[in-house]
């Protein structure tokens, strides 16, 4: 009688109306598990070492959701793909290798698309305070595509879509860079033609007492957004 190289129940005389190939247990079909375990190698290391748990009757773990590929992809989205693979590398380091320069991050088109979902997270976030409102802008435009990774991840099962909400994650971090810095000068133009009264992190900064720290909490923010970018390329 066969036995099942998962959960090793035996087949028995009156398991012989199903398939001989399934496992009458656990549901299985024994040889794609076992191909499956030859070609997941690294999978079995993290499942024995113990940095994962084996996937239960409910569902698959976090880590093998973060690293399923698709079995087989269109060559048109493959190149499809490889190609916005280098332009956002591309992208990644041009804006990596000029620093907080605000002329070529807000110059950017994406600073465009940033600024909409900016100035609705200030709406979004207007009924818990003053001082949430103000911060709701830059924590919007830096937490959508974070949502629209996991939903990339749990409802599409498309983690290369997943990987560039990642990025544009990253890329929001350098977007709302210069505006921290410009905190201690209050000298960008904002939208709507609002003076310095209305600079977010001019006032943000202010009630923090932490004005002077404008410059370096901006660097903060820019170098966090480059790491993010760079790790999900990777």
């Amino acid at each position: 009688m066969a036995t099942c190289p998962k959960c090793h129940y035996v087949r028995a005389v009156h398991d012989g109306h199903l398939h001989p190939g399934i496992c009458p247990a656990c549901g299985i079909a024994y040889e794609k598990w076992r191909a499956q375990k030859i070609v997941q190698p690294v999978e079995d290391v993290f499942f024995e070492e113990g940095f994962i748990e084996e996937e239960g009757e409910g569902g698959i773990s976090l880590f093998s959701r973060f690293m399923e590929v698709p079995e087989r992809v269109e060559p048109v989205v493959f190149w499809g793909r490889a190609f916005t693979w280098c332009a956002l590398l591309a992208w990644a380091i041009y804006f990596s290798s000029h620093g907080v320069d605000f002329e070529i991050i807000l110059g950017s088109f994406l600073h465009n698309i940033n600024l909409a979902f900016h100035e609705f997270g200030h709406v979004f976030f207007a009924p818990f305070g003053d001082f949430m409102m103000i911060l709701g802008g830059s924590l919007f435009q830096v937490l959508l595509p974070l949502v629209l990774m996991f939903v990339f991840v749990f409802y599409q099962q498309d983690n290369f879509g997943a990987s560039v909400m990642l990025w544009w994650c990253g890329q929001s971090f350098v977007d709302v860079a210069p505006y921290i810095r410009d905190g201690l000068y209050r000298g960008l133009p904002l939208v709507g033609g609002g003076g310095e009264e209305s600079h977010d992190w001019g006032n943000l900064l202010t009630m923090l007492d932490a004005v002077e720290s404008a410059p370096r909490y901006g660097n903060i923010s820019f170098g966090i957004g480059c790491m993010i970018m760079f790790l999900s390329l990777a």
